[in-house]
């Protein structure tokens, strides 16, 4: 699956995008983003855990509970905010 990282998201996390074959026992977006953080460490906890992250899966937006497969693009945004 492809990974991407969106503005103040790849900021903090240091990378714009990634391919990632699907873990055994991932089936959603969040449990992807349980997956990363324990692999990767508290950095990743952090950023990825915001309540109001927003997720695209094959660029369209999808709430975190989403499934997803190894054929995927799934978009990390942070939330977004107006004026």
């Amino acid at each position: 699956m492809k990974l991407i990282y969106f503005a103040s998201i790849r900021e903090q996390l240091g990378r714009d995008e990634e391919q990632l074959a699907l873990p055994q026992g991932v089936a959603t977006v969040a449990e992807l983003i349980d997956w990363l953080g324990r692999e990767r460490g508290e950095p990743w906890v952090q950023v990825l855990s915001n309540s109001r992250l927003l997720c695209a899966i094959n660029q369209e937006m999808a709430p975190l509970d989403s499934r997803i497969d190894d054929s995927d693009e799934v978009a990390f945004f942070p939330p977004v905010t107006g004026g």
